[in-house]
């Protein structure tokens, strides 16, 4: 086993952000005895996009630091699925994320400077050492190994601190990712812009789909609208990159044109203002992009979160990736602190779950940009991606869940019927979108991208992909194994070697 000296290093670990995914990876190695440090540069609660959360982070994450009831009790805006004006279909279509076996499945949209608040104080309450407006200027270490990290606390005095592990959790402008090595790869598929705002006063579907999101398709792109709270909506465009230095030049301007689009939008948006003042106040800019680095770890050093990659936000899959990879990467930490494993084979274990995670997700919003199919066609595509014996309704909810990885809820056959459809959309609103999504489908072929990982999802490539995806990630014969508190990673247990056959037996 790789084991050193605790006495060797300031800490065991240094996190670098406060954010859900460090926040997360801080909160579990402390719980299992580590000597956290986590710096933040900003001063929380903090400004953050990302709201609408998924079961898989408030559920069995949030379970799991303990802190499930506390964001239950919160009163943010409950979320049982979503709503999608999408596809071939000229009307809205919705989903839940509840099923037969699992009725009272739901998630949150919240507000992050309350909801990050919430992990943050947690990560203190169980012995990490929190220091907010801390800004980590350079990373320690050697070509052995990452050592330790440099920074500048709030009065501006530098500090250096050396730790066994170091964890990047600042999102994807970190500063200091590149000391992993290697590249961040931009996904062809996915290049894209978000413009987006706040407003008070929209409207609200009617239950059970009141706290819904909805994403919207027009001739575009896209429109998220996440309801926060019964006044608060967060409503964001997300369009085409090249559409960039417009959108930078007036971004309202951007955004009052986008929403005029698209007739659903303009129709929520009706009797609605737009925030001005406070930290919902500006019309904000992010690219989009998806993107994943060629490595997730050094020794000594590992990304999480946005750090490492991030898949385009369709289906609200951030805070979960985010999340996930913190439990991946404390896990790793937590069973080489205690000598169970050495640092390759747990954080090795760490990486492949954290990108096949990253590659479902990617396809799985592959082959719903193809909008020329209808939703029967999204959910058999899920059905195929998780591998799952439950129809093909059950599997789009558990994928949307974030249950993806089948850790938390076993994929059992439960049934489910998407929630009946109760608008319409336009002829000439169909065709202008028709024709943004066939100019960015047809980037990807076989000429221009002979990896087969990158195809079009058409005919036998789009079934041999899939199957490849669902099948043999947990037969791995390498594959570890997670332990019963979930917090330490586990060689799984030897298979009985068949024995020879006594004479009697062979006669």
């Amino acid at each position: 086993m790789n084991t050193t000296d605790r006495d060797s290093t300031d800490v065991d670990v240094v996190v670098v952000g406060g954010g859900p995914g460090g926040s997360t990876v801080a909160s579990f190695v402390a719980m299992r005895g580590g000597r956290v440090l986590l710096l933040e540069k900003e001063s929380f609660p903090r400004y953050q996009i990302g709201e609408s959360l998924l079961p898989s982070t408030t559920e069995w994450i949030c379970g799991l630091l303990g802190v499930a009831d506390e964001v239950e009790a919160a009163g943010f805006q409950t979320k049982t699925g979503g709503t999608f004006l999408w596809g071939a279909s000229p009307e809205p279509w919705s989903f839940t994320f509840a099923t037969d076996t699992h009725r009272g499945r739901h998630a949150f949209q919240v507000e992050r400077m309350k909801f990050d608040k919430i992990l943050l104080d947690n990560a203190r309450r169980v012995g990490v050492d929190v220091r907010e407006r801390c800004s980590v200027r350079d990373v320690l270490g050697d070509p052995e190994r990452v050592r330790g990290v440099r920074y500048t606390d709030a009065d501006g005095v530098e500090h250096e601190v050396t730790a066994k592990f170091v964890v990047d959790a600042s999102g994807n402008t970190s500063r200091i990712r590149r000391h992993v090595g290697g590249t961040r790869e931009l996904a062809e598929y996915f290049r894209n812009i978000a413009v987006f705002g706040y407003f008070e006063g929209g409207k609200r579907m009617d239950p059970p789909r009141r706290g819904n999101i909805l994403c919207a398709a027009f001739g575009g792109g896209w429109f998220w609208y996440i309801p926060l709270t019964d006044e608060l909506t967060s409503v964001g465009a997300v369009v085409p990159a090249e559409m960039a230095d417009k959108i930078q030049q007036d971004r309202e301007g951007a955004l009052e044109r986008f929403i005029a689009e698209s007739p659903m939008i303009s129709d929520f948006l009706g009797d609605a203002r737009r925030v001005t003042e406070g930290p919902y106040g500006q019309v904000r800019v992010r690219k989009d992009y998806s993107y994943s680095n060629t490595r997730f770890w050094r020794p000594g050093m590992a990304l999480v979160g946005d750090a490492a990659c991030f898949v385009d936000p369709l289906f609200s899959t951030g805070v979960y990736l985010a999340t996930y990879s913190g439990l991946l990467a404390a896990r790793s930490i937590n069973s080489v602190l205690a000598g169970r494993l050495d640092e390759q084979r747990a954080f090795a274990e760490a990486e492949f779950r954290h990108r096949r995670e990253y590659e479902l997700y990617y396809e799985f919003l592959k082959a719903v940009y193809d909008t020329h199919q209808d939703e029967t066609s999204y959910f058999w595509t899920a059905k195929k991606l998780t591998g799952a014996a439950a129809s093909e309704a059950d599997s789009f909810s558990y994928l949307t869940a974030g249950l993806g990885a089948g850790e938390y809820t076993p994929l059992d056959g439960g049934s489910a019927t998407p929630a009946p459809r109760t608008r319409g959309r336009g002829p000439d609103e169909d065709a202008g979108m028709r024709a943004f999504w066939e100019g960015r489908t047809q980037e990807f072929t076989t000429e221009n991208h002979p990896d087969p990982n990158h195809l079009r999802l058409e005919g036998d490539n789009h079934r041999r992909l899939l199957d490849t995806i669902a099948a043999g990630w947990r037969d791995r014969p390498d594959r570890l194994t997670v332990s019963t508190d979930g917090m330490y990673w586990e060689e799984p247990a030897p298979t009985p070697a068949l024995s020879e056959p006594s004479a009697a037996e062979a006669g």
